[in-house]
């Protein structure tokens, strides 16, 4: 009778803990894992101009670039940062000087950017952002927004060091 409770308690923990764990998505012990360096995307480069200027605002604002910067391997965020971003706009061309301005990122790693509404350029509503200061690999990002009248777009950077 013994050996009979003990596998229906051993069964009903079993079950009890694969209940607990399905809804978190664990299926292995967790592990320390490394961030891959973000890589550079098809187009990202696309009209860029170095050496934007550090701004408050590109034109009249009302649309909000954001993200984060972090380090290739262990994640840690970077501060001071400097991202490039740059777009077709309800106020003009991604190739127009105007239309380009930098940022840097915080002590958290984040950044964010206020600029003209982004608006469809070959069909699709995209922003260009880049990372190229020199201390780490330079990374282009082109992110597509879901919808022309979304009023932010967020792209984020794992930099892997030059």
């Amino acid at each position: 009778m013994t050996h009979a409770s003990q596998t229906r308690r051993t069964l009903l923990a079993g079950a009890g803990a694969a209940l607990l764990t399905a809804g978190s998505g664990l299926r292995v012990p967790a592990r320390a894992q490394t961030q891959a360096p973000t890589r550079s995307m098809r187009g990202g480069a696309n009209n860029y101009l170095p050496g934007a200027p550090l701004v408050e605002r590109i034109g009249g604002g009302g649309f909000w670039m954001s993200g984060t910067v972090r380090r290739a391997g262990d994640g840690a965020p970077l501060a001071g940062q400097r991202i490039q971003i740059w777009a077709h706009t309800t106020e003009g061309h991604e190739r127009d000087p105007h239309s380009h301005g930098a940022t840097l990122s915080d002590e958290a790693g984040r950044f964010r950017l206020e600029m003209p509404q982004i608006v469809p350029a070959f069909g699709q509503p995209h922003g260009h952002l880049a990372y190229d200061s020199g201390a780490f690999e330079t990374v282009f990002l082109r992110p597509v927004m879901r919808s022309a009248r979304d009023r932010s777009l967020e792209a984020h950077f794992v930099l892997q060091p030059a």
